[in-house]
């Protein structure tokens, strides 16, 4: 069975590799080192066939780290970072690379990846999988000096990390790239130490950009073909003026080795973060409180909106920032800090982003029109998610009318215990769904309760069905539900059935 590595980390895994950029006088990134400096021929790197340039120039400044991780971790369940018991454990064991030499279970045991130096006064940055529940940490430089490393910060949800070495002499670095402007088919360069062996180049092409593992909320990552292994985790991605577009952080596999596609943190993104993680040790993400998913064709058209992009909230939770600026369900957010907002995962990072307590206008639209609002961001860390995913569904459901195939009824005493739902609860309960109709493709079941019809609350099962034939009526394609099942709420989207 095929397998995703993801980005989070394995105890005792032999998968990391790091790359190293310069820091800048203003604290983000600076000047190459003038002992790592590219020569002038590295624009052209291909001009002989060769590569060699771009190498001679980075591999100094690609190092191996070894950790020994704490006591409590050193066992086969106990290193695992869901307890042992689930089965995404052996997806870490058989792909994450986990490398733990035979001990018994009362030793510790040892893990290997890779950073790069980013600084020539000695931060390193890696993957926070690489060190995390370390007790100690050790780097080797591509001269096979090693030097004790101490943990500056991580941050878990980015996958990333920044350790500190000291050297009597400035160490060779890697400056940062443009990740942003990567292109499908654009050649690059993996850097790490794959298996413990030694450092390693291989060649590849950037396969696609944007690749949501599903690892962390804000995945964006960029997916290649260069060949990486077990202990590249951690390393450069280098393009072909010889910076950091990338940190190899993932490989997909059917085996354990590389069949060709891996995948790495953009630079851009990582940039960010780990610039924080150097000035304060630590970093806060930012928090608004809402349940989101994505903006279908069919959506857009049943709310007006002119084309489908932004995120759709399918819920506010209470006493958040997203409830105290105004922000309603059914809301769709097109922007957020004057810049638009393409999709749910491009709303979760560009909230993740920004800092806590800061203020900041957020537009929505609403009832067929655009509406500014103001959210104070809260910290991610006491709220929960920034936005959670609502599962992005996206069906068709009706009513009672005859080409929709829902049968709705209200909402009894009865009902709301059964379900577990408040008192209070208002909407229309689905009784039925014809298989053979619309609302059966879009996933609706019975006991579904549906809360509004095109973004307006319905208390009963003829306010429901009303606003469906009304939404019929207005030449719409497609009506809005907001459904509640269970715990979650989710919008769907049902089309009119032609006749």
């Amino acid at each position: 069975m095929i397998r995703i590595l993801q980005r989070h980390r394995a105890a005792a895994h032999l998968g990391v590799a790091l790359l190293a950029a310069p820091i800048a006088t203003s604290g983000l990134v600076g000047a190459r080192n003038a002992q790592a400096a590219a020569p002038a021929s590295i624009n052209s790197p291909l001009a002989d066939g060769s590569f060699a340039s771009i190498v001679s120039t980075d591999k100094p400044a690609v190092v191996t780290i070894t950790t020994v991780l704490k006591a409590e971790n050193a066992s086969s369940d106990g290193a695992m970072p869901f307890g042992g018991a689930s089965p995404f454990d052996q997806q870490f064991r058989d792909f994450f690379g986990e490398r733990q030499m035979p001990q018994p279970r009362s030793e510790k045991a040892q893990a290997l990846g890779s950073g790069f130096v980013l600084t020539s006064d000695g931060y390193i940055v890696t993957n926070n999988h690489v060190i995390d529940k370390a007790s100690t940490i050790k780097v080797t430089l591509d001269d096979g000096t090693e030097l004790p490393a101490r943990l500056i910060g991580a941050d878990p949800k980015s996958d990333l990390a920044v350790l500190k070495i000291e050297s009597d002499k400035p160490l060779a670095t890697i400056g940062w790239g443009q990740s942003d402007k990567l292109r499908a088919g654009d050649p690059i360069l993996a850097i790490g130490n794959p298996f413990g062996i030694g450092t390693t180049v291989t060649a590849g092409i950037v396969s696609a950009r944007g690749r949501d593992l599903h690892s962390g909320p804000y995945d964006d990552f960029i997916q290649i073909d260069a060949p990486i292994n077990h202990g590249n985790s951690g390393g450069p991605l280098v393009g072909l003026d010889g910076k950091v577009v990338g940190i190899n952080t993932a490989i997909y596999s059917p085996n354990g080795g590389s069949v060709g596609v891996g995948f790495a943190i953009p630079s851009d993104q990582a940039q960010t973060v780990v610039a924080k993680l150097m000035k304060d040790g630590s970093i806060e993400h930012g928090f608004i409180g809402v349940q989101i998913q994505p903006v279908t064709s069919d959506i857009a058209d049943a709310i007006g909106l002119s084309k489908p992009a932004g995120a759709l909230v399918a819920r506010v939770d209470d006493g958040t920032p997203a409830a105290a600026a105004g922000i309603h369900s059914g809301d769709v957010i097109t922007a957020l800090g004057g810049k638009p907002v393409a999709s749910p995962r491009e709303l979760s990072r560009m909230v993740a982003d920004l800092t806590p307590g800061e203020k900041e206008g957020l537009t929505v639209w609403r009832d067929g029109a655009t509406k500014d609002l103001s959210v104070v961001i809260g910290n991610n860390d006491d709220g929960g998610q920034v936005v959670a995913d609502a599962g992005g569904k996206s069906g068709k459901a009706e009513q009672r009318v005859p080409t929709i195939g829902v049968q709705l009824g209200d909402l009894t005493a009865d009902m709301r215990e059964s379900l577990g739902l408040p008192k209070d609860e208002k909407g229309a309960i689905v009784e039925g769904v014809n298989p053979d109709k619309p609302a059966a493709d879009a996933g609706l079941q019975p006991g579904d309760v549906i809360l509004s019809v095109n973004q307006k609350p319905v208390g009963s099962a003829s306010e429901a069905k009303t606003a469906v034939a009304d939404a019929g009526k207005a030449g719409r394609k497609a009506v809005l539900l907001l459904v509640q099942r269970q715990d979650e709420q989710t919008f769907v989207t049902v089309p009119f059935a032609a006749g």
